[in-house]
């Protein structure tokens, strides 16, 4: 308990510094010190066009110290002064999901039956995919090293039956090696990729006639997993090093957790994520750890060691809320673990994940968990409460399929083939 309450009192405070940053950012800013406001939003991994009233510093600051001489303050923690400013926790599009508590076997929810419909092909196995944060757009990533984009309006238009939607809208050629991941960015017509030829890569598909990247972040080993920032100002890379390497976006300069706990031999990172609102991001990790760190600091505030035994973690996601992390490794298990207390709260099992480097997600309400069954080649669903299995379909892949990757707005997923290198989307059967 005493872990927990330091993470926790760790994350407002982290929290707190945050919206601080941002708001001396502004406040230098609106004086025209336009130089030190960009020195110290560098230095912070703040915005620098923050959207914060340029005199909000000035106001909670006469308010304090009024308060002070009058001795209102007094035993009133600090977040409260902040409640309203840059960096507070949004509220999630849902209800927030009471994970840890106990529900009873039969009180799981149904999820309604899905069908399938194979969009188009790759060269070579389909390795990844990913959504646009609102859910308008989807990327596929190959082996061979190509990207394409879809745009999801029209993959419902082909799906009705319009003979004319043409819903693949670019096709991206840059990288040397094969695709490993790739990221939207939330404000801008920006998809991000990574690749096992060192490479980041920036391409803007509003140009049409766009094929090559705009922007390039030549890493010093195989990108193996990439998420922005919510901001967009800052990315996010999991690499063969150990250690995550977070980049600025606007200057290319690249930042090192301030500490690091030691690593196994196989500390190669599989994927990262930041959390909703960017004030922590997880790691998943080949030697068999989940680590935390704090958005700001870059310090490692909680490191999960042999989360999935002594197999390697494939993936971990936050929940909205950012209490939880969902992670999958080859050991055909997927874990939901508190992220206060570093404990496993929920364990979803029956399904084989032994070979590929598969992921497991929530679906877009977080009311159910999905992943690959290896062993019957089908796409499984669990009631993320109960941990109950309530569905499995056949991939309908000639093969098994390597990933799986649900929309965050509404009831539609993609699955990526290996075999026989399909991208196939899923919607709710009519």
């Amino acid at each position: 308990m005493e872990n927990s309450g330091s993470l926790e009192q760790a994350l407002q405070e982290g929290n707190i510094l945050r919206q601080l940053n941002a708001l001396i950012v502004a406040h230098l800013r609106h004086h025209n010190l336009s130089q030190v406001a960009s020195d110290v939003a560098s230095a912070t991994m703040t915005p620098l066009n923050v959207e914060v009233s340029p005199t909000r510093l000035l106001e909670l600051v006469a308010k304090g110290l009024a308060a002070e001489n009058n001795g209102s303050l007094r035993g009133v923690s600090s977040s409260v002064l902040f409640l309203t400013s840059y960096g507070s926790v949004t509220n999630p599009r849902t209800a927030s999901i009471d994970f840890s508590a106990t529900h009873v076997k039969g009180s799981s929810k149904t999820l309604p039956k899905h069908e399938s419909k194979q969009l188009s092909e790759h060269k070579s196995v389909v390795r990844c995919a990913r959504f646009s944060s609102d859910g308008m757009f989807f990327a596929t990533g190959g082996a061979d090293t190509s990207i394409k984009l879809f745009e999801v309006p029209k993959v419902k238009q082909m799906l009705s039956g319009d003979t004319q939607a043409r819903p693949l809208i670019r096709s991206f050629y840059d990288h040397a090696e094969p695709i490993n991941d790739l990221d939207f960015h939330a404000r801008s017509t920006i998809l991000v990729s990574s690749a096992k030829d060192n490479c980041i890569k920036f391409f803007d598909f509003s140009k049409t006639t766009a094929k090559r990247a705009f922007k390039v972040f030549q890493d010093t080993h195989n990108v193996r997993s990439v998420s922005f920032h919510p901001s967009g100002e800052f990315l996010l890379a999991g690499t063969d090093h150990a250690v995550p390497h977070l980049y600025d976006v606007n200057t290319y300069q690249c930042f090192l957790p301030s500490t690091f706990p030691d690593s196994g031999v196989n500390g190669a990172i599989n994927q990262v994520r930041y959390s909703s609102t960017g004030s922590v991001y997880v790691t998943a990790s080949k030697d068999g750890s989940i680590r935390l760190f704090d958005g700001v600091s870059a310090k490692c505030v909680r490191s999960i060691s042999s989360a999935h035994g002594k197999s390697e973690v494939t993936s971990a996601v936050f929940t909205r809320d950012q209490r939880f992390v969902l992670s999958s490794g080859k050991d055909s298990t997927v874990k939901l673990w508190e992220i206060a207390s570093g404990r496993m709260v929920k364990e979803y099992l029956g399904a084989k994940r032994l070979k590929l480097r598969s992921q497991a997600i929530f679906n877009d309400t977080e009311e159910f968990v999905i992943s690959i069954d290896e062993g019957n080649n089908e796409v499984v669903t669990w009631d993320a409460r109960t941990a109950e299995k309530v569905a499995k379909w056949p991939s309908n892949h000639n093969g098994v399929p390597r990933w799986v990757e649900h929309s965050p707005v509404e009831s539609v997923f993609v699955t990526c083939g290996t075999t026989d290198r399909s991208v196939r989307f899923w919607k709710e059967s009519v």
